[in-house]
């Protein structure tokens, strides 16, 4: 069994609200002038990462679940738990709501709910996002749904750089124009849209609502998603801590010179969002470059983080 953070090759696809921020900020290798996902750590079919370098170099997330749980602590489950994923949301995405684990397996897709989290990367003067709705009933949220009244409806709030939201399932939410985001959530593609903007596709055509699963799956009234933040500071990093719930916990290493660092979970996902560095184990060393997502197995020993660098980390 490694011992060694394994590194991990995303996949980006395009989205009609997408940009070419994944090329200009992280260097990524996009599609088209149109990217607006990079699925980073990932083992969902719809986007699959794959190993980028070591004894498991060339097999996907998925393959490595299957055949190696001992690289993540025996964790149980035919899922891989969690997905992080990088936002260039150059325009609005859709309004929607996502289900939570009773609701995505009573429709039988293959789904599990999906609760999720943004960290603001980076965003414009004045975005927003939509985070959340103004009924009081499940009628009056209908009623303001078939009468068109988003302005009234829809919940907005301003965003700046360093920001932290969790969105459980149930959440009426968008993330709109001028953000770049990091997001970590449950491992679903499972989505309810609410609203797209009257937009059409390059063939004209409009995308799918799902207004009748929407307003089954929305919480009602709203409710924020409780978030449980402190920071710790020691020699060479500052930790941030989000939100530990559960599905996850997600974290901000804020790395400044030498950091002697723990593994104690049973698997963490490492995404790098600034700067660069190295990790250190047992005398072997690995870059660390923004842009870079790995994982660090279980029972991996203590380690080393030098540079000057941000990493967004998660667990279960």
């Amino acid at each position: 069994m490694t011992q060694e953070p394994i590194f991990l090759q995303p996949v980006c696809k395009e989205k009609i609200w997408g940009g070419t921020l994944l090329r200009e900020r992280f260097g990524y290798d996009i599609p088209s002038e149109t990217t607006g996902e990079c699925w980073a750590i990932s083992a969902h079919p719809h986007g699959m990462s794959t190993v980028k370098s070591g004894p498991y170099q060339g097999k996907t997330l998925m393959e490595l679940w299957d055949q190696h749980r001992e690289l993540f602590g025996g964790t149980e489950g035919d899922r891989f738990p969690l997905l992080t994923k990088i936002l260039d949301v150059k325009h609005h995405l859709s309004v929607k709501v996502h289900p939570d684990d009773y609701d995505a397996e009573e429709h039988g897709q293959g789904e599990t709910g999906k609760s999720e989290c943004w960290y603001i990367i980076d965003c414009k003067e004045n975005a927003e996002i939509i985070y959340g709705h103004t009924a009081r009933s499940k009628a009056e949220l209908v009623t303001m749904i078939n009468s068109g009244d988003w302005e009234g409806l829809l919940r907005r709030v301003k965003i700046k750089p360093g920001d932290f939201y969790y969105v459980p399932s149930g959440t009426i939410h968008a993330i709109c124009a001028g953000a770049l985001v990091l997001e970590t959530q449950q491992n679903s593609d499972a989505a309810y849209r609410i609203y797209d903007y009257g937009r059409t596709d390059q063939n004209g055509g409009t995308r799918d609502l799902h207004i009748r699963d929407a307003v089954n799956a929305a919480t009602v009234p709203h409710v924020d998603g409780f978030l449980d933040e402190s920071t710790e500071t020691r020699k060479g990093v500052t930790i941030k801590t989000f939100v530990q719930g559960e599905y996850f916990s997600v974290y901000k290493w804020d790395i400044s010179g030498t950091a002697e660092m723990t593994q104690d979970a049973p698997f963490m996902l490492c995404s790098v969002i600034e700067g660069s560095g190295s990790i250190i184990c047992e005398g072997k060393s690995a870059k660390l470059e923004k842009g870079a997502h790995f994982i660090l197995p279980d029972q991996m020993p203590d380690f080393t983080i030098t540079g000057e660098c941000t990493i967004i980390v998660s667990h279960i």
